[in-house]
C-alpha cells in the first residue's frame, strides 16, 4: 500500500469531506454485518452525492498537481485529440446523422474542441448532448464552452440520465474505468469475492480505515471468465458488471447511429492472462498512481482496466454491431492525426514542438498509443468501414 507521507496532503476542508464519507461507508458495512462488495465501496467512493469524487468539488482534471488535479486526459493533452476524432465522428454524421451525445465530459474540453473540429469540417450537429450527473463538472464544462467556443455554446444541452431514445453519434472517452467493478482473488486455489471491512488500525493509522475482506466462493458463484483463468496460483481480478450494463443501456438508447468508446484495457485473453496477478485496481491522486483504494476516501479516482471482450459481448446482446477495435494510436493514425499536426509550420519551434510532443503521448505505445483501445458499435449504418479502423482492425481479438 502507498505511504500517505509520499503522497501531497488534502486540505482541512477536503480531509474533513473525506472523513465524512467515510463515516457514511463505515455504516453502509455494518448495515450489511460488517462487509461490503467492492463495488459498492467504489460507487460510493466515487458517486456519493455531494462527497464522491466524481460528485464533490475536486479538480479532478489538469495539467499537474499545481492545479489540484489528479490526472490529465488526452483532451487537456491536446486539441489534436478532438480534432483528429472529429473526423471520424463527421463519417458516421454524414450518413443522414445530426446529434452527437458525451459520456464523462470532464472539464468540458473534449466537448468544445469537437464543436469547433466539426465546424471546420462542415458537419457541426445541430444538437451536442452531455450526459453529466455531477452539478460541479456541469457547471465546469459550462464555463469551458462559453471560454473556447462560445458561439457554439448554444447547441448544448445537458441530461442526467440516457434518453430512451438517440439517433446520432456517441462518445465516451474513459468513462468505462470509472464504473465500480467487483474484485475476485483467488488465494490458496480456492476463489472468493474481495470486498470490505472496517480496519482496526494498521500502518496508515487514523487513514487505514477500511481493509479488504475475502469472502470464500462456490463454484457455481465464481464468473466463467474468472473461474478460467488457468492454474492454482495466488491471483486477484476484476469483473465488469455495470459497465457492460451501460453498455447494454446503450444499446437499448441508440435506434440508429454509432458509439465511440475510448479507455485503458485488453481483451480477455490478456485481462485473464494468468501472469496478470494483481489485477488492474488502480488510484490516482495529485498526479500521483497507487494502489490503496482506501486512502482519502472521496479525494482520489478509483479505476480498472477495462475487459473490451466483455463490453462487446454486451453490446451484441444489445443489438449493437462491432465496427471496429483497435488500440488509439491506429485509430488516431488512420484518421489522420500526422497530417493534422503537419498544418503547424515545422519550423516554428516554439509552437510545432509543444504540439509534437503531445500527439507522440497520444501515439506513442511506451505512453498512452497501446494502453488505449478504442471500440466503435453502430447500428444502422450499414457495411461501411469507419475510417479510423480501416487498418490495424483487431475485432478478431475480441
Amino acid at each position: 500500500m502507498q505511504k500517505t507521507g509520499s503522497l501531497p496532503l488534502p486540505s482541512a476542508d477536503a480531509l474533513d469531506a473525506s472523513t465524512a464519507l467515510a463515516a457514511r461507508i463505515g455504516e453502509a458495512i455494518d448495515a450489511a454485518q460488517g462487509w461490503l462488495g467492492f463495488d459498492r465501496y467504489m460507487a460510493m467512493a466515487l458517486y456519493t452525492p455531494g462527497l464522491g469524487y466524481y460528485s464533490g468539488g475536486a479538480a479532478k482534471f489538469g495539467r499537474d498537481v499545481r492545479d489540484g488535479s489528479d490526472f490529465i486526459t488526452a483532451p487537456e493533452l491536446t486539441p489534436f485529440f478532438a480534432r483528429t476524432l472529429a473526423r471520424q465522428l463527421a463519417q458516421w454524421l454524414e450518413q443522414g446523422l445530426d446529434e452527437v451525445m458525451e459520456f464523462g465530459a470532464g472539464t468540458g474540453r473534449l466537448a468544445a474542441d469537437l464543436l469547433l473540429a466539426l465546424e471546420t469540417e462542415g458537419r457541426l450537429p445541430s444538437r451536442y448532448w452531455i450526459v453529466e450527473l455531477s452539478g460541479e463538472l456541469r457547471a465546469r464544462q459550462q464555463a469551458t464552452l462559453a471560454a473556447r467556443a462560445p458561439h457554439l455554446a448554444a447547441r448544448v444541452q445537458w441530461l442526467d440520465a440516457l434518453p430512451a431514445r438517440f439517433a446520432g453519434v456517441a462518445i465516451g472517452n474513459e468513462v468505462l474505468d470509472a464504473m465500480p467493478v467487483r474484485l475476485y482473488a483467488r488465494v490458496g486455489g480456492v476463489w472468493h469475492e474481495r470486498g470490505v471491512a472496517r480496519s482496526d488500525g494498521g500502518e496508515h493509522g487514523n487513514d487505514a480505515r477500511f481493509r479488504f475482506a475475502d469472502r470464500p466462493l462456490g463454484a457455481a458463484d465464481v464468473p466463467a471468465a474468472v473461474a478460467a483463468i488457468p492454474g492454482d496460483h495466488d491471483i486477484v481480478t476484476e469483473t465488469h458488471a455495470e459497465a457492460e450494463g451501460f453498455v447494454r443501456s446503450l444499446g437499448a438508447m441508440l435506434s440508429r447511429g454509432a458509439a465511440l468508446l475510448i479507455d485503458y484495457g485488453f481483451p480477455a485473453s490478456e485481462y485473464y492472462h494468468p501472469q496478470r496477478t494483481g489485477g488492474t485496481l488502480m488510484c490516482h491522486y495529485r498526479h500521483h498512481a497507487h494502489p490503496d483504494p482506501f486512502l482519502y476516501p472521496g479525494l482520489q479516482d478509483i479505476t480498472a482496466h477495462v475487459n473490451f471482450s466483455g463490453i462487446a459481448q454486451a453490446a451484441v446482446d444489445a443489438g449493437l454491431e462491432v465496427a471496429g477495435f483497435a488500440s488509439q494510436a491506429r485509430l488516431l493514425m488512420n484518421a489522420g492525426i500526422t497530417e493534422l499536426l503537419m498544418s503547424l509550420d515545422p519550423n516554428d519551434a516554439r509552437s510545432f514542438l509543444p504540439a509534437a510532443n503531445a500527439v507522440q503521448k497520444l501515439l506513442s505505445e511506451a505512453e498512452m498509443g497501446e494502453l488505449f483501445k478504442a471500440i466503435a458499435l453502430t447500428r444502422g449504418l450499414g457495411d461501411s468501414v469507419p475510417i479510423g479502423f480501416a487498418a490495424g482492425d483487431r475485432s478478431h481479438t475480441l
